[in-house]
């Protein structure tokens, strides 16, 4: 049974708290097997049978919809897709210069997504695109970068949610 991992986004941030373990019952309630939350920042893994990610991703939200009563963009990746980010991520950390590393999972690859970094690129951060993922790379711990991925996100007029490199690799070793 293929396992995934639902990387909820603005789950635990900007006043939508949401423990952990109401998650579990809601994926249950879909009959998904194997269900594991990670971190408090809207990590769910799972196994289920489902051919289609985009009908995975249409039911989640649609369950999170009803059982916490707000929208929550639902960025889906199977295990396969998962441990690629994972070793990309390895493959970055060597660069020289790179304190900080972080991936924007995005629903579709969007075109010309390399013009509109080139406004947000600097001394400090550079981008890599490679398909679905946005690398974030950060020469100062991220807190300390101007780059902003709301603004982003805003300007292109679509969602991505961000996890750092850590979490994608615990991510990953859990598939």
């Amino acid at each position: 049974m293929p396992r995934y991992v639902a990387l909820l986004r603005a789950i635990n941030v900007g006043g939508r708290t949401v423990k952990m373990e109401v998650l579990k019952p809601i994926f249950a309630e879909l009959q998904y097997h194997n269900i594991e939350t990670y971190l408090a920042s809207g990590n769910v893994l799972f196994d289920s049978n489902a051919k289609a990610a985009m009908l995975l991703r249409t039911r989640i939200e649609a369950a999170l919809h009803k059982g916490l009563g707000f929208d929550v963009e639902t960025f889906l990746r199977n295990g396969v897709e998962m441990r690629a980010v994972s070793a990309k991520l390895g493959e970055l950390s060597t660069r020289p210069h790179v304190t900080a590393l972080n991936v924007g999972f995005l629903q579709a690859p969007v075109a010309d997504l390399e013009h509109h970094l080139s406004a947000y690129r600097s001394e400090i951060d550079d981008f890599i695109v490679d398909g679905r993922e946005l690398y974030w790379l950060c020469a100062v711990k991220q807190s300390q970068s101007e780059f902003e991925p709301g603004k982003l996100e805003k300007k292109l007029k679509l969602q991505m949610t961000f996890r750092g490199a850590n979490t994608v690799r615990q991510l990953a070793e859990r598939m």
